[in-house]
């Protein structure tokens, strides 16, 4: 009896992904299978969806093992280019799984994202390196270094501001920070920081905004009576809270609830909303439109 050879075991980090947007035309699919199957690429998973089929937007994110791969990264990028994404006018981007993001969390006080996030880094669900954590107060350093993460205190205050945010720049900047995530950083970004940083901001809050703002939006809810709280996860812009959607949810709530019970709840679905949207940026399943986002 004949033995077949055992089939060689699929490795995640051997893959890569491409994001594309571009005007919606015919072809555009078969064009960039036909480029991947052509180079020994093969697609283990593919997405994609249109605006409108006529004259719309057209967006799609394809994932390739890269066992059978006939070029390195910059001549098969250049390649791409030259035959695919210039006929077609595509925004596109070509990430690995070997050459994990690098995420930088801002915190202040509550802890209940920054744990949650770091725990999941450290299980492996979230494919990232986590270089720094920058808060505006000292409570939280030793969470972090027990995780073995460089933790620096960049006091804000009123009078202060732009310094500060200029020093946090320079820390992101020097650790090489990809993105950051806002894990309940209690302060509000100015358009210096977004442009000084130059990279993908995230922030979670309550979904009671605008409805109940204030520093106490659980006990205006309480006293309003909801039925649903909820929770947002969003890339920051200049205008407060209005970035492009990620991810979102709600949980029941019924008149039996408390202002302490709705706190509870509502910081239980804040972390799994946040850790759902850091998760899409991370794997690329995100692609901005607009204040739109299209998450696959």
């Amino acid at each position: 009896m004949t033995v077949p050879p055992p089939s060689p075991k699929f490795d995640p980090l051997n893959t890569a992904v491409l994001t594309i947007s571009c005007p919606d035309r015919g072809g555009i699919v078969a064009a960039v299978s036909q480029f991947l199957f052509s180079h020994g690429a093969n697609i283990i998973h593919s997405d994609q969806h249109s605006t409108d089929p006529a004259g719309g937007t057209f967006f799609m994110r394809m994932e390739f093992h890269l066992d059978g791969l006939d070029l390195a990264r910059e001549p098969f990028e250049r390649a791409f280019a030259a035959v695919v994404a210039a006929p077609f006018g595509m925004d596109w981007h070509l990430s690995f799984a070997v050459q994990p993001k690098r995420m930088a969390i801002l915190v202040s006080r509550y802890d209940h994202c920054f744990l949650d996030l770091l725990w999941r880094k450290r299980r492996g669900d979230l494919n990232v390196d986590l270089p720094l954590v920058i808060s505006n107060h000292e409570d939280l350093r030793r969470d972090a270094e027990m995780f073995g993460i460089p933790f620096h205190v960049v006091p804000v205050t009123r009078e202060n501001k732009a310094e500060a945010e200029a020093e946090q720049v320079r820390l992101l900047q020097e650790a090489g920070a990809d993105f950051a995530v806002l894990a309940r950083y209690m302060q509000i970004l100015s358009g210096d920081f977004l442009a000084g940083f130059g990279r993908p901001v995230i922030n979670i809050h309550h979904s009671f905004l605008p409805a109940f703002v204030g520093a106490n939006p659980y006990r205006a809810a309480f006293q309003r009576g909801v039925k649903l709280i909820g929770a947002t996860s969003h890339y920051v812009t200049e205008e407060l809270d209005a970035g492009p959607i990620i991810a979102q949810d709600v949980v029941p709530v019924t008149h039996r609830e408390t202002p302490d019970t709705l706190v509870r709840l509502g910081r239980d679905v804040e972390r799994q909303v946040l850790a759902r949207a850091v998760k899409a940026h991370v794997e690329d399943r995100v692609l901005v439109y607009g204040n739109k986002t299209v998450v696959f």
